[in-house]
């Protein structure tokens, strides 16, 4: 069977424009793909400049590593740009502070003032109930290990419900001379029991979660989001999440960013993150 020669020309053309297309669809998913932040360790490299766009490693010997002209570019490309809550001004003004502080700030992956929050779903006595684990690194015999340090879970929070809007339930301060046996009276108020404690108390969650899993009655089911909380940069704090969507603004991006006056003010919002002062 012979073809004509238009039908043969069109066939060509078809099987060109695929093979191009082909090509620019390749080209696009690479740099797609050059641009995804796909790794945590990948934002350190990047916030710092010690790769290049294709994740290659700069090292110190490279003229390119952590120069200011990468970093400055990196910086602009870390951040999620679907968060409007987040003012290009403030950006400008982070990326200035970084740059230019002497010397210019880097991430340390040992460097403490950092942690992860990692929301779980644990059973307790059957029923599906959201824990919230804070951890971070830890020194370790041989290099160093993810810890827990903190934990949430709002199941906890009716164990230690202290009315202050009243007086409330409260031991006599000549209890002493009665050798505290009202201290019998005062365990049997099971509901109110924190009204006996001191004003300072705080719950400790990882004592009750350890407490819980130890007896059986808790058990680990899942971790259902990641999120990583920075305090590295003088002055500055800023979260970084996942975001598994279409385009090059993808993977690990800054999703929020808090100029810090400061100490006090670093305090309150780490307190905030831990659910210390909410």
């Amino acid at each position: 069977m012979r073809f004509q020669k238009p039908l043969v020309v069109l066939f060509v053309l078809l099987i060109s424009g695929f093979g191009l297309h082909a090509q620019l669809l390749d080209k696009e998913d690479e740099s797609r793909l050059y641009a995804e932040t796909k790794q945590v360790n990948q934002f350190f490299r990047r916030f710092n400049g010690e790769e290049n766009e294709k994740g290659d490693r700069y090292y110190p010997k490279d003229k390119q590593y952590r120069s200011e002209k990468l970093r400055k570019k990196y910086i602009g490309m870390l951040f999620d740009a679907s968060n409007n809550n987040i003012g290009g001004d403030l950006k400008v003004q982070f990326a200035k502070d970084v740059l230019e502080s002497a010397p210019p700030a880097v991430l340390e992956f040992h460097g403490g003032s950092w942690f992860a929050e990692v929301n779980t779903t644990f059973t307790l006595n059957g029923k599906s109930e959201t824990v919230t684990l804070f951890m971070e690194i830890e020194k370790a015999q041989v290099g160093s290990k993810w810890v827990i340090s903190r934990a949430h879970a709002d199941v906890f929070d009716p164990y230690f419900i202290r009315d202050t809007t009243r007086v409330g339930r409260f031991m006599h301060p000549m209890s002493h001379e009665l050798d505290f046996m009202n201290l019998r009276k005062a365990f049997n108020y099971t509901d109110s029991i924190a009204q006996f404690s001191v004003r300072r108390f705080r719950p400790d969650h990882l004592t009750l979660l350890f407490y819980e899993v130890k007896r059986g009655n808790m058990k680990f089911k899942t971790v259902e989001s990641v999120k990583f909380h920075f305090f590295q940069v003088k002055g500055w704090y800023f979260e970084i999440s996942e975001f598994n969507r279409s385009g090059y603004n993808t993977g690990w991006l800054i999703s929020n960013l808090v100029k810090l006056n400061n100490d006090q003010e670093r305090k309150i919002l780490q307190r905030y993150l831990y659910y210390e002062g909410r």
